[in-house]
């Protein structure tokens, strides 16, 4: 499979003192864009848990669809792609924060609108023994209205080589609005464009699982790449397997699925070929937040890269046991380690 991306080559020339200087004209710089909500985070600071003081807490900002574009911008080489964010928020300070701090790690930020009477949202994280448990607060969230400047949206989408987003991002917007991103999303696939969606199935931001199962599968017809959660797809479409969620979304139209099953192997579907990747070797789990996002990032990095979905996969397990043994969604990125997938 292959998609169509604007070009980037190298030239070589002569300087006046007879030096070789390498150039690299880029006629436009490739754009991974990510669509989603970013959220104020909080969590229990290391140190305070050590110590007994469950009540200080850490602030962080974090949501699916940054955690993956943050990971996709720590693989991807940034002199050939850049990583946009599409989203809302508002106009008070904490917001500026979550603006300041995505452009800080290398995010392109210029899609991110300004809302003056909403809020960014906000939630906590509680862990036990690694596995974590949230509570939210995002009903004034911004991104629930991201989809409101059909223009914006509409033109981010049409710049962009590979547009990236999930289940979260949809659940979160009235039902117009969905149906029209769902809408955006079929006529880049139909350009040649990276589509990959992320089901990401949280029922409690959906009115009923009806309609929750009706936008995904839209959404899944609409692209192109479809990286479900299989324990997300037991629950909502009642799966008895990785190979049953992964023929559901063939059937559908996707044309590659790439099923995460936690720690277990990743089952992989591609121009009618069908292979596991194993997850590797064990992990120590800190907490994990973030991994299956961690995952996509690591995916798509690979993909855009040029690697085969096999070599994707094992490029998304490896980050995904990194990212697990650090506390909260996002590590640092200088210890992500770029072209892992090549090793």
């Amino acid at each position: 499979m292959v998609w169509r991306f604007n070009s980037c080559y190298r030239v070589t020339h002569p300087s006046p003192a007879n030096e070789i200087i390498a150039t690299c004209r880029v006629m436009s710089r490739k754009t991974l864009l990510s669509i989603g909500e970013c959220m104020l985070e909080l969590s229990g600071a290391e140190d305070a848990v050590a110590s007994g003081e469950h009540d200080l807490w850490r602030l962080g900002i974090a949501g699916d669809t940054l955690n993956t574009a943050w990971y996709a911008r720590a693989l991807l080489d940034p002199e050939i792609w850049q990583v946009a964010y599409f989203t809302r928020v508002g106009q008070d300070g904490f917001s500026r924060k979550i603006i300041d701090f995505i452009a800080a790690n290398g995010i392109d930020t210029r899609w991110i609108g300004r809302d003056p009477h909403r809020h960014a949202g906000l939630y906590a994280i509680e862990l036990k023994e690694g596995e974590r448990s949230f509570t939210y607060w995002r009903d004034q969230s911004a991104a629930r209205l991201l989809a409101d400047d059909e223009a914006s949206l509409e033109h981010a989408m049409d710049e962009a080589d590979a547009i990236y987003l999930s289940g979260i991002t949809l659940a979160i917007l009235a039902p117009e609005r969905r149906d029209f991103v769902t809408g955006l999303l079929a006529k880049a696939s139909a350009k040649g464009k990276l589509t990959a969606f992320d089901p990401n199935i949280r029922p409690r931001l959906w009115p009923d699982p009806e309609t929750a199962r009706a936008a995904i599968m839209a959404a899944a017809t609409a692209s192109q790449l479809v990286l479900p959660s299989f324990d997300d797809e037991i629950a909502a479409f009642g799966d008895a397997s990785p190979q049953e969620t992964l023929e559901r979304y063939r059937q559908a139209g996707a044309r590659e699925v790439a099923v995460k099953n936690g720690g277990e192997a990743a089952t992989i579907g591609w121009d009618g070929r069908t292979g596991t990747v194993s997850a590797g070797g064990s992990v120590t789990i800190v907490d994990t937040t973030g991994a299956g996002d961690s995952f996509n990032g690591g995916y798509l990095a690979a993909r855009l890269d040029g690697a085969d979905p096999l070599a994707a996969a094992r490029a998304g397990h490896a980050i995904a046991g990194k990212v697990v043994g650090h506390r909260g969604a996002l590590m640092p990125m200088d210890a992500v380690g770029r072209n892992s997938h090549s090793a």
